[in-house]
């Protein structure tokens, strides 16, 4: 059923900027505070509420230190975050499969 799987979808991927974080990070497993910012156009306190849900979830390790004498701030995706990533993917494509066959 179309709603069973609407209602599986994993909400903390769901909002748009966790999204783009989430598919950035899957795409190259780690990217700095700024990249992030820069990519998906975010405020620096927005991107970090975001990173924050997401690393309460497990799904992405936030590390903090310094290049040279500037703070420094790096996003990984955890294991965790990629599995569960991938599933809301896969869930993704089975919604928009039957949006398809329900439209023939």
């Amino acid at each position: 059923m179309a709603e069973d799987v609407i209602f599986e979808l994993n909400e903390i991927f769901h909002v748009k900027a966790r999204l783009g974080i989430m598919t950035l990070l899957i795409s190259f497993e780690e990217m700095d505070f700024n990249g992030l910012k820069s990519k998906l156009g975010l405020t620096d306190g927005n991107l970090g509420a975001h990173l924050r849900v997401l690393e309460d979830a497990g799904y992405i390790k936030i590390i903090k230190g310094y290049k040279g004498k500037r703070p420094h701030t790096t996003c990984r995706i955890t294991e965790k975050g990629s599995e569960a990533f991938q599933d809301y993917l896969k869930q993704l494509e089975n919604l928009i499969k039957m949006a398809r066959a329900e439209n023939k």
